[in-house]
């Protein structure tokens, strides 16, 4: 365990990854079970802050002591990541393909370069490229499979799954672990294809349908009748039905009814109105074009399957159908008939027939309500964040 403070920062590509990341550090966005930041956390047994946008940092702190060490906040962690970051020494770092991945400081260096400034005098060691560093949206989902595997080991490894009841059909129950609290009944649970972990006081109704890979994390539930393929993520406090498949959702937002999710990740705060569908396949087989902020143009994901990104506190109404590569960024509102386009900005209010500006003071009333219906304040900092977004030009 490192004993001095780990600080996870935002790398250079970190506005490939908008719109998760105008609401939250790249190291805060969920991959697997677990989000960047828990990963860390767990295997480094300690607490992380982070190193960010300055009209985020006020809601994530930077924490810095005498003995700093510094991860990209978008390498998501494995054994062999662990192993080479432990062995970092003050006043080393480490590159994988020329990219900056660790470095160790000691509190002078540290606030140099939390201000801006570049570092100097550290020797540096070149690793190989075969690290994953979250840089793309898109990868999110590309590699969840992945990703569910490493945080099924490092959650339940030595640890014996609660039992199911015996009305459920499980098939390879070697891959099923089940946290104390979990309830399912009459579900049909096939792991041969993947892990299968169902987090605390989390809920699989009768007659749901289920693949692995799949994490149902933590106060959330699937509804009946629900078919979900791997690799699928469900975060915390979440409500989900239809049918999915390799999508993620991070936390808070629900599809509590039919329709179909693929090769999708969802933000925080969001719902999908009944029958809400995505196309994650164009009609002519070709790879799927995407809206990137960083560029402000559609580039190509050389993805087959791509569906839908939408951002925190973004939601649609019943029987909307988002085209294949869909971003929508944070707080719209999307409603009526036909497919609205591929790129909805922020604050958005509107569909196919065109948008308008969904007002700031209007967005956060209506944030504020759907957050205390899960017990959870709409902060001073929540709306400073939120209020930002509003006033940006690449919204």
């Amino acid at each position: 365990m490192f004993s001095g403070s780990v600080i996870l920062f935002d790398h250079a590509e970190r506005n490939n990854l908008l719109p998760f990341t105008f609401t939250r550090p790249v190291c805060d966005i969920r991959i697997g079970i677990l989000t960047i930041r828990e990963k860390w956390e767990k295997r480094l047994q300690t607490k992380t802050s982070s190193l960010t946008r300055d009209y985020l940092q006020k809601k994530f702190p930077i924490e810095i002591t005498n003995d700093n060490l510094f991860i990209c906040g978008g390498l998501i962690p494995s054994e062999v990541e662990l192993k080479i970051i432990s062995s970092i020494k003050k006043g080393e770092s480490i590159s994988s393909d020329g990219k900056l991945i660790a470095f160790r400081v000691d509190a002078t260096d540290a606030k140099k370069y939390s201000s801006g400034e570049n570092l100097s005098g550290l020797s540096t060691k070149e690793i190989s490229s075969t690290h994953r560093i979250l840089t793309q949206k898109f990868q999110v989902f590309k590699w969840n499979d992945w990703a569910i595997e490493e945080d099924f080991q490092l959650l339940t490894s030595g640890r014996k799954s609660a039992t199911p009841s015996s009305t459920n059909t499980i098939i390879s129950s070697d891959n099923f672990f089940m946290e104390e609290g979990a309830k399912m009944e009459c579900a049909i649970i096939n792991a041969s294809q993947g892990k299968i972990y169902l987090g605390k006081n989390t809920e699989v109704m009768e007659g749901a349908t289920i693949r692995g890979a799949f994490a149902l994390c933590d106060n959330s539930e699937v509804k009946m009748q629900a078919k979900i393929y791997g690799a699928t993520t469900i975060g915390p406090h979440c409500k989900v039905g239809g049918e999915i498949t390799n999508s993620v959702f991070f936390g808070c937002s629900n599809k509590a009814h039919d329709g179909y999710l693929g090769n999708s990740v969802i933000g925080e705060w969001c719902n999908l109105g009944a029958d809400t569908n995505t196309s994650n396949l164009k009609n002519d087989y070709s790879d799927v074009k995407q809206w990137n902020y960083a560029s402000q143009s559609f580039e190509n994901t050389n993805q087959q399957f791509c569906g839908l990104m939408i951002g925190d506190h973004s939601k649609c109404g019943i029987n909307t159908m988002f085209n294949t590569g869909t971003v929508v960024g944070i707080s719209a509102n999307i409603f009526g008939d036909g497919f609205p386009r591929q790129i909805i900005p922020s604050f958005s209010w509107g569909g196919a027939s065109g948008f308008s500006d969904y007002q700031i003071n209007k967005a956060l009333k209506v944030a504020k309500l759907v957050m205390q219906r899960r017990n959870i304040e709409l902060t001073p900092n929540d709306i400073e964040i939120l209020s930002h977004i509003y006033n940006l030009k690449e919204r």
